[in-house]
């Protein structure tokens, strides 16, 4: 769980490096996502999800995103990243 929760938390500093905003909602029933809102590109992570879940969110939205491979991140959050 710490790994996770470590990872979770690398992952969405990460994504605010790379210039998304990252929001934790309550969403109810709904997936978190991508979005973009006017030229604004926002990260929305449901807030009822387990961090597992939050994180595998947050690691396909970046590993789509090939701009994370010029940021240094660590070893285990890369690994995570090229997997996906």
């Amino acid at each position: 769980m710490a790994d996770t929760l470590g990872l979770l938390a690398e992952a969405a500093q990460l994504a605010r490096d790379l210039g998304y905003e990252v929001q934790e909602e309550a969403l109810g029933e709904m997936p978190g996502g991508l979005c973009r809102v006017g030229s604004a590109r926002r990260i929305l992570l449901n807030i009822v999800d387990s961090p597992a879940d939050q994180l595998e969110q947050l690691l396909e939205i970046l590993a789509a995103d090939q701009a994370w491979s010029s940021v240094p991140v660590s070893r285990l959050l890369a690994q995570r990243l090229r997997r996906g």
